[in-house]
């Protein structure tokens, strides 16, 4: 990891920049997968499944045999704990349903909102050195809370054209209605123009690579809505002298083993901790199974020693990690000065893993510090809101001279008119 000591602010920008992989020159290949699909369907979604996966499917769902045999194939102890973690994302994510209530503006003039289900959705869940059920968790759970009609899902096959049983398990726990084996590229083209099999999403979520942001990027330019932009994961620690360093350490590791361009940052106050958590990292890592992921990623990875805690969420806030810990003695005073975080873990004894799993909170999160305008998905992520209105004539008589004014002032003299007739 870097070591950065009191380093002046005009260069903050630079300590603080995420590593970045040029992603110009794979722009025209997703644009010509993508186009390809939305002309082609099925037929194109498996010869880019041949290529980039590596796997001939002779058909591209899963079937409710497969579905059958993953509970099978998957422990007790986890599907006891996938169950666990669906009863607290089901509690956090019910908690939030909730509507305005119908406001009189004016006597006479009522105004409503009401929450409806985006219809159909679409969530890729990635494929890559391990198997992400718990984000089949994150993003199934509310979204059939939210309602939605057709809830599809896209994961990227084995070389044995298998999708991991325990991806099954979880997709059937929460509640998905079809299942395909698709990945990367060509998944997010399927679910964005709809093919012969699967089905036309209305909104795409998850993660994903380089290549799988890209494809979201250019649907979400008129094909689709996509829940956010995504980069890869990150986590920041604020921690002070109090602080466990083999805890610290622990969770910069936890981020560093996601992918080799993930980036976990420390800052602190204490030159103490400093050095005992470089140790810390050190030891842990050696003995990581997914040590040689965790080693490049921590390259990237920055301990910085601030002079005060001022410093220390000014930083973080210019940062805006998607995951933030504050591991120090005043943990609260600290969380209620950050503005910009996805999702903020406080105390000694709150790991980010907690987050990852089964505390009940959403762990897709924004990330490239996207934090400073973008929230974590939610259920409202998967609802869109439809307002309502409605005045009565003596209402009218009340708000209508505004209106009047206001159209006539813009020039709009048909939107005058709509008043005036009524008014007469």
């Amino acid at each position: 990891m870097q070591y950065i000591q009191y380093p002046k602010k005009e260069e903050w920008g630079k300590i603080l920049t995420r590593p970045t992989l040029d992603n110009s020159s794979l722009l025209d290949l997703v644009r010509n997968v993508l186009n390809d699909i939305r002309t082609r369907g099925d037929e194109a979604v498996k010869e880019y499944e041949l290529k980039f996966d590596k796997v001939s499917l002779p058909s591209l769902q899963v079937t409710e045999e497969e579905i059958k045999e993953a509970e099978y194939l998957i422990s007790k102890e986890l599907k006891d704990a996938i169950v666990l973690a669906k009863g607290n994302i089901e509690k956090f994510h019910k908690a939030q349903d909730h509507e305005l209530p119908c406001i009189e503006t004016m006597p006479g003039v009522k105004c409503w909102q009401k929450a409806m289900p985006i219809e159909r959705v679409g969530l890729y869940i990635p494929g890559g050195t391990a198997p992400l059920f718990s984000t089949v968790l994150m993003l199934a759970i509310p979204a059939k809370i939210a309602g939605c009609k057709q809830i599809t899902l896209c994961t990227p096959p084995n070389k044995e054209g298998k999708v991991h049983p325990a991806v099954l398990f979880a997709a059937k726990t929460a509640g998905v209605d079809c299942i395909f084996k698709i990945g990367g590229v060509q998944a997010i083209g399927a679910m964005a123009y709809g093919t012969q099999s699967v089905p036309k999403a209305y909104k795409i979520f998850g993660p994903g690579n380089q290549y799988v942001t890209a494809a979201k990027q250019l649907v979400g330019l008129r094909d689709v809505a996509i829940d956010m932009p995504a980069g890869p994961s990150e986590v920041e620690v604020i921690a002070d002298e109090t602080a466990n360093p083999a805890f610290v350490a622990s969770d910069l590791l936890s981020q560093a083993e996601h992918g080799i361009d993930s980036q976990a940052i420390l800052i602190t106050t204490s030159e103490k901790l400093a050095g005992a958590t470089v140790i810390e990292v050190e030891k842990q890592l050696a003995v990581l199974p997914r040590k040689e992921i965790a080693e490049r990623s921590i390259k990237n990875s920055k301990i910085i020693l601030v002079k005060n805690i001022d410093e220390v969420v000014e930083m973080s806030n210019e940062y805006a990690p998607e995951h933030l810990i504050i591991s120090t003695k005043n943990y609260n005073e600290i969380a209620g000065r950050i503005t910009n975080a996805g999702s903020l873990f406080l105390g000694y004894y709150t790991p980010e893993s907690a987050g990852d799993y089964a505390s009940g909170t959403n762990h897709t999160l924004p990330t490239n510090g996207y934090a400073k305008a973008y929230n974590g998905v939610n259920l409202d992520s998967f609802r869109k809101k439809i307002t309502y209105q409605e005045i009565t004539q003596d209402g009218l008589k009340l708000i209508g001279g505004a209106i009047e004014i206001m159209a006539e002032n813009e020039q709009l003299f048909a939107h005058k008119n709509a008043v005036t007739l009524r008014l007469k």
